[in-house]
């Protein structure tokens, strides 16, 4: 493994602050590897989100219960575990917090955020391990040149 890449397997506490010092190393992973300050900032609360899942739902915020963080951070992207003793739960279950009552609950957008900024969020079968996969933000041309594309498209139509 060449110093670029970084995997490390953290257990802690199950109580909300537990996630400070492993963001502290797994962000500092993510400078060395050179990620944009988006996708820092997305990695953080998607962990931030499921941390705070596994000790309230999944630990039922027992203290004697403990979660566990696994990680791998490249060149190219970031995979992030999270994995609480809890019994787990069915993700499709959780309802979508944009329509109906949802939308004015004070919870339950947790997993929304998480799909919203993570590439991959998957559960095992019996719903106490999340994990998550973020790809490094490409500087894409790709977009410019079909944005550019279009507009020469339009002009040439008018």
């Amino acid at each position: 493994m060449s110093e670029t890449s970084f995997s490390n397997s953290v257990v802690v506490k199950s109580t909300p602050s537990a996630i400070f010092e492993v963001w502290k190393l797994i962000r500092s992973r993510l400078e060395t590897n050179n990620f944009s300050q988006k996708d820092i900032f997305a990695v953080h609360l998607a962990l931030e989100e499921a941390f705070t899942n596994a000790v309230k739902h999944g630990n039922s915020k027992d203290q004697a219960k403990k979660v566990k963080i696994e990680y791998l951070v490249n060149l190219d992207k970031i995979e992030i575990a999270v994995i609480d003793e809890g019994h787990g739960f069915n993700p499709q279950n959780v309802p979508d917090p944009r329509y109906g009552e949802n939308l004015y609950k004070t919870e339950g957008r947790g997993l929304l955020l998480m799909r919203s900024y993570m590439d991959v969020v998957e559960f095992n079968k019996q719903g106490n391990r999340v994990s998550m996969v973020r790809y490094k933000e490409k500087r894409n041309t790709n977009k410019k040149v079909r944005a550019t594309n279009a507009q020469q498209q339009i002009q040439g139509n008018c």
